[in-house]
């Protein structure tokens, strides 16, 4: 689900090895070139790995597993070991080639520490070991190492074991052989991996590191945050083993999925009600590329598709996406034309109609990609769009050809959504025309604010005509505007588009945002950048504030990626011990209170409403930027998210009952 990050907002079997990246045996020093050093590393830590919170806690691991799937995706590597272990040592076992430990040309230092030490040096950049890789353009082991409090590398060659240690980016021995791993082999460990889980000479790569405490916030490891990051990587490096293990609660996953893709997908899938029961798959190389699609349709309404290059998710998609979708779009037009099902030459299924429902994973390896921006959101290779438009528009028009009764129960979904994009343009045309969405035409349940300046302004959307009121008496009404919904908004994961823009709280909320709706969307006519859910801290609160979310998670995506999404934290109770008062924001805090008031009378009002607050109580706990706290939304796993919104808020029951039963025994205190 969409994570919320606390604000203070004061500103207005053996595995089967890799079957693609086409890496060579020989892999020495020479194949290291080096760039720069790494003083800028803990100068600037949030420029490498783009914060020092939770996040880049976890960056750090996924570079140093990165660098394994990179030998994985050659050829030369099926199994991954990932320990966190109790004291916050995180250790990474590859059975890959091991780093090279000859001295390096440029260097004249071995090419492990040269590896470790200096900035922009690995085997990515020549483009001869690596035919293909991810990774942070090579940086990725020394960032982690600069970022250390300590670390140490061993390389497995040949029988033999090299390791160097470090101290915060700086070698602290030199490298040297030495007769025994520092690796905790666990449970016999040691002689499997010695075995059958490593190739002949016992090669690869092992790295322990400790987050410097001095850099990061904590060294608090998600689990969860870890199995779905290399769940992820195991779907899209098909062959490749991930073991991982959490000794500070004895936790353990395994990840394999031989079927790449398409066992991605029908993950994606597994708890819509599908079209058809198994994913298309297409799978193909091609001038020195490697495309891999899966596809499923579901009946929801929602399209799910994800794109990746050499295992980075593209979030803004690029060339791979657009060549995927224009395939898509036309061969399932020739189709329905075949069929007759398409019988105006004028008549054509548009790219949203056959992409409702639909759940996609898109694939591409490439020997040198090009990502577009710092973050590699955005695949920018132009000859990929070709590519993938040929392999994809060849592979599906056969599929659909040799199964005509998927192919039909595909292109009638098509045909039925069609349909209803033709009533919601009629819909959309008709409240157009009324300027019920023209952000000129402002609705009259909005108390607006009097500044214009988008980036000083903010919308709090209020649960009820009571909390309205109060919001809106004790704003300041320079900055804040208010927007009270009435009652519970429509549910939009059950809704096509033309029954969604017949509810009027919704429409108000469209027209109040200003920034348009679906294709004439325009963020930068956005009317508020703060824009700001504030419900009761009760159940029905909770379910509004999931509907409003479900909302802007489909259909104003753009919005929350910009940061712009925040839920308000109005507090839970109000105590007074003596003449001293106090607001807590939750159960927790009232426990701390009790024990440090222990032995003391003290009041407690348990506030279940934003009603219950006086206009004054309202702003200095809740609306005021100098005391409030806000909660930003933000989407750190996009597919996480849209499972749970279509799990929680779809058309299917066992989802909902599941996650309900899974997640009961955390629910605290429970107001019904």
């Amino acid at each position: 689900m969409a994570r919320q990050r606390g604000q203070h907002a004061t500103r207005p079997t053996p595995a089967k090895k890799a079957q693609t990246g086409g890496g060579t045996g020989d892999y020495t020093a020479r194949d290291i070139q080096v760039l720069e050093g790494l003083e800028a590393v803990r100068r600037r830590p949030g420029m490498f790995i783009g914060s020092t919170d939770e996040r880049g806690l976890h960056h750090l691991i996924f570079e140093i597993v990165d660098n394994s799937i990179d030998e994985a995706m050659a050829g030369v590597c099926d199994q991954i070991w990932i320990t966190i272990q109790q004291d916050g040592h995180v250790l990474v076992r590859d059975n890959g080639r091991g780093i090279p430990i000859d001295k390096h040309p440029r260097t004249g230092k071995s090419a492990l520490e040269t590896v470790m030490t200096y900035l922009h040096a690995g085997g990515k950049f020549g483009g001869q070991v690596y035919k293909v890789s991810g990774g942070l353009h090579g940086v990725g082991a020394s960032v982690v190492n600069a970022l250390s409090q300590e670390m140490w590398v061993e390389v497995h060659q040949d029988g033999k074991i090299f390791r160097q240690e470090y101290e915060r980016g700086v070698a602290k021995t030199p490298v040297r052989a030495v007769k025994q791993s520092l690796y905790p082999y666990r449970d016999g460990q040691e002689a499997s991996a010695r075995s059958a889980k490593r190739p002949p000479g016992g090669s690869g790569t092992i790295s322990c590191f400790l987050p410097d405490g001095k850099v990061f916030q904590s060294r608090n490891y998600d689990f969860q945050t870890l199995v779905q990051h290399f769940r992820e990587a195991a779907y899209l490096t098909k062959g490749v083993w991930i073991h991982l293990v959490d000794e500070r609660d004895d936790r353990e996953t395994n990840l394999f999925f031989e079927g790449g893709v398409a066992s991605f997908v029908r993950y994606l899938s597994r708890d819509r009600d599908v079209t058809h029961p198994r994913p298309i798959y297409i799978e193909r190389q091609t001038n020195g590329a490697f495309i891999e699609v899966a596809i499923q349709y579901n009946a929801g309404f929602s399209e799910a598709t994800f794109s990746f290059a050499n295992c980075i998710n593209t979030i803004d998609g690029g060339s791979h996406l657009t060549g995927f979708r224009s395939a898509l779009t036309r061969v399932l037009n020739d189709y329905a034309r075949k069929l007759k099902l398409l019988k105006d030459n004028d008549q054509n299924l548009t790219g949203e109609d056959v992409r409702e429902g639909l759940v996609a994973v898109i694939s591409v390896k490439l020997p040198e990609p090009q990502f577009e921006g710092q973050t590699k959101t955005r695949l920018g290779n132009p000859e990929v769009k070709g590519q993938v438009e040929s392999v994809v528009g060849e592979e599906l028009a056969t599929y659909l050809g040799e199964h005509p009764s998927e192919a039909r129960r595909i292109i009638e979904k098509c045909i039925t959504t069609a349909r209803a994009r033709e009533a919601a343009r009629k819909a959309r045309d008709l409240v157009v025309r009324k300027g019920l969405l023209d952000g000129t035409n402002l609705p009259g349940k909005l108390a607006d604010c009097s500044d214009r300046d988008p980036e000083h302004c903010e919308l709090y959307i209020v649960e009820g005509p009571s909390a309205g009121g109060s919001a809106k008496e004790g704003r300041d009404r320079r900055f804040q505007a208010i927007l009270p919904l009435r009652g519970k908004i429509l549910n939009i994961e059950k809704a096509r588009l033309e029954k969604m823009l017949a509810h009027e709280e919704l429409r108000a909320l469209i027209t109040a945002l200003g920034a348009g709706f679906g294709d004439q969307m325009d963020l930068s006519k956005l009317r508020y950048h703060r824009v700001i859910i504030m419900t009761d801290a009760d159940v029905d609160g909770a379910h509004i504030r999931t509907l409003l979310l479900t909302f802007l998670f489909r259909y104003y995506r753009e919005l929350i990626d910009a940061g712009y999404l925040y839920i308000a934290q109005p507090p839970l109770y109000r105590v007074q011990s003596g003449k001293e008062a106090a607001w807590l924001y939750s159960d927790q805090e009232l426990e701390r209170y009790q024990k440090r008031n222990d032995g003391k009378s003290v009041a407690i009002q348990r506030y279940k409403g934003l009603g219950e607050m006086n206009p004054v109580q309202l702003w200095e706990t809740t609306m005021d930027p100098e005391r409030r706290t806000l909660l930003r939304v933000d989407i750190e796993n996009a597919m996480e998210a849209d499972h749970i919104f279509s799990s929680l808020m779809g058309e299917e029951v066992e989802p909902r009952k599941k996650f309900i039963q899974a997640h009961a025994s955390q629910v605290r205190n429970l107001d019904v």
